[in-house]
């Protein structure tokens, strides 16, 4: 028997419980057939085909969050939307601990909060969370100008978005925040899923032992079921290397942004991204863990503003 209660994520994530595959099917009818009874007689659907996740999301987005019209392109990542919700539940927590302890409730200021999606994809997955958890408004940036295209027509397809996500392209791909952070804008947030390996060989080879080991199967090619473009799934140095270098660039916005913060998916990177922080002179940083099944991620957020710059920022910015 499963638990009807997945206990590893945050307790405000809509996806806590088994999917519901009824009440999807209530307004997504185009998911039945992509609907099987797995070995423990449970409805689910087969996580290997791209066709069957992308359905999942859509029936997810349309039951959940109100977004009526979500598609991708082939070949672009299609992100679990449980996971990519709870990034966003834990970093809220972290953004209103700052002002308030009542952290399970929006607070009244919450449509004053932007927050910044570095590499927004073409999914726009972490805007429209964003957005329709918590009433953010959002900047997405991307280096392709293909993604920003399909993540803008979700954004003009669906009108609880409208005005809410506005999108800039990184001409300099070896940027990150220069480019896209304005002369006096000030940003409250911002969030990042960087791409975890250093090539594109190493990227299949992950995916091939990873469906090897789910599986129990022998494969030799591998089926990047979620899909990739090369932008969101490696850069030259991995992980490790695409943090430094947002460590790095966020000196240079001291005072325009209130929390950075990314994903981080191994300790030994976290190690060293606290290396870099220190010597960068980040005033406070915090290290947040997240389980999802058997994955452990961590989120890494820093600020340079001490505590009076805190309280300065929140009275200026969110009273």
């Amino acid at each position: 028997m499963h638990p009807k209660v997945k206990s590893s994520l945050h307790p405000r994530n809509k996806h806590n419980e088994r999917y519901n595959f009824k009440l999807l099917l209530g307004k997504s009818p185009e998911l039945a057939r992509f609907v099987i009874l797995n070995d423990f007689e449970d409805e689910s659907i087969d996580f290997f085909n791209p066709d069957a996740v992308k359905a999942l999301n859509k029936a997810l987005l349309k039951q959940y969050y109100g977004i009526n019209d979500w598609s991708i392109p082939k070949n672009y990542l299609c992100p679990p939307i449980p996971g990519r919700a709870d990034y966003i539940h834990h970093i809220a927590d972290l953004l209103y601990a700052a002002s308030s302890k009542e952290s399970i409730r929006i607070p009244k200021y919450a449509d004053k909060i932007t927050c910044l999606d570095i590499g927004v994809g073409a999914n726009c997955i972490y805007p429209i969370l964003g957005n329709r958890e918590y009433g953010w408004s959002f900047i997405g940036s991307d280096i392709d100008p293909i993604a920003l295209k399909n993540a803008n027509e979700i954004i003009k397809s669906n009108p609880v978005l409208h005005g809410k996500i506005e999108l800039r392209l990184q001409k300099n791909e070896k940027n990150i925040f220069q480019g896209i952070i304005k002369r006096n804008e000030f940003i409250d947030l911002t969030i990042c899923n960087p791409p975890f390996h250093t090539s594109a060989t190493e990227a299949a080879n992950a995916s091939l032992k990873k469906l090897n080991n789910l599986t129990q199967k022998k494969y030799t090619k591998p089926n990047l079921n979620f899909g990739g473009q090369s932008n969101e799934l490696w850069y030259e140095g991995g992980e490790e290397k695409f943090v430094q270098k947002m460590i790095e660039e966020s000196r240079d916005f001291t005072l325009s942004v209130f929390w950075f913060s990314t994903l981080i998916s191994k300790q030994a990177n976290l190690d060293k991204a606290y290396v870099s922080l220190r010597m960068a002179g980040a005033r406070e940083v915090k290290a947040i863990q997240m389980e999802q099944g058997n994955k452990i991620s961590r989120i890494l957020a820093w600020t340079f503003l001490d505590s009076e710059a805190q309280r300065a920022w929140i009275e200026s910015r969110w009273s």
